[in-house]
C-alpha cells in the first residue's frame, strides 16, 4: 500500500491554560490543537474509517497514512507530526519495532498504539517501549478521540497494565518475524540469503538482526543462535 500524504488543515490554534513559574506562579497559554497526526494499520478498512473520525475533527490534521510499519517510518521523518497512530500487529515491521525506533529518535511523536489484538501483553509492552496510550478498537469513535487529545495534551492513557510482571522467556518479547529470523540463524545463510527467503531488503533484516541482538542482549549471531539452542532444550 503507498503511503497517502494528506494536506494540513487549515484549523486555527486550539489553546490550553497551564501553571508556570515566572518571577510568581501565573496562568500561561500555549497551543495545543491542532495536532500533526499519522496513522498505520494493516487494514484499509480501519484507515479509511480512522481518516473519516478524523478530518472531521477539527482537533487534528492528518498528514499520513501507511499500511506497514517500515513504509510509516520512513515517510514519518518527513513531517512535522507529533502523535502517531499504529496498529499492534503491523506487517513488516511490528508495532515493536516501531517503538523501539522512535525511541531513539530526537523529537519523535508520541504514539498511541490502536488495536484489537488478543496478545494480553501488547498494553505493557506498549508502555514498557515508550508509547503514551493503548486503545483497544471495541472502543466507541469518542472514546478514541478523547484517548488521541489527552496524549497530545501530554497525558498517559493505558488500560490497567501489571508493570511488576516480567517476561521469564527472552523469547516472548521477539515478534513473529523475529522468531522466524532467529531460527533461520541455525543455517548459516547470510542476509542476502535471509533477505530472499523473507521477502524483505537486506536493509529489513539488518533492521530486524539488530533488535533481536538487542532484545536477547546478545552482540551477534552466535550468541544469538547458543541462546536460542539452550532455550529449545
Amino acid at each position: 500500500m503507498n503511503d497517502n500524504i494528506i494536506p494540513v488543515n487549515d484549523n486555527p490554534p486550539i489553546f490550553a491554560h497551564t501553571d508556570t513559574l515566572l518571577g510568581e506562579e501565573s496562568q500561561a497559554l500555549f497551543p495545543i490543537f491542532p495536532v500533526n497526526i499519522a496513522i498505520a494499520d494493516k487494514n484499509p478498512m480501519v484507515l479509511a474509517a480512522l481518516e473519516a473520525l478524523l478530518t472531521r475533527d477539527k482537533r487534528f490534521n492528518l498528514l499520513l497514512m501507511a499500511g506497514d510499519g517500515e513504509r510509516f517510518l520512513q515517510a514519518l521523518g518527513r513531517l512535522p507530526i507529533s502523535l502517531a497512530v499504529i496498529g499492534w500487529e503491523l506487517p513488516v515491521l511490528h508495532a515493536r519495532d516501531v517503538l523501539q525506533t522512535l525511541s531513539r529518535r530526537p523529537g519523535a511523536p508520541k504514539v498511541v498504539v490502536y488495536s484489537g489484538t488478543r496478545d494480553p501483553a501488547a498494553p505493557a509492552d506498549t508502555l514498557r517501549l515508550g508509547g503514551a496510550g493503548f486503545v483497544s478498537k471495541l472502543s466507541p469513535p469518542e472514546r478514541l478521540l478523547e484517548v488521541f487529545a489527552a496524549v497530545a495534551a501530554g497525558d498517559m492513557v493505558f488500560p490497567f497494565v501489571d508493570i511488576q510482571k516480567g517476561r521469564a522467556d527472552p523469547l516472548a518479547g521477539l515478534t513473529h518475524r523475529e522468531r522466524d529470523l532467529l531460527a533461520a540463524l541455525e543455517s548459516g545463510q547470510s542476509n542476502a540469503q535471509l533477505a530472499r527467503e523473507f521477502g524483505v531488503s537486506i536493509n529489513t533484516v539488518k533492521f530486524h538482526l539488530r533488535n533481536l541482538f538487542c532484545k536477547l542482549d546478545v552482540r551477534n549471531r552466535t550468541q544469538a543462535i547458543c541462546q536460542y539452542l539452550e532455550m529449545k532444550r
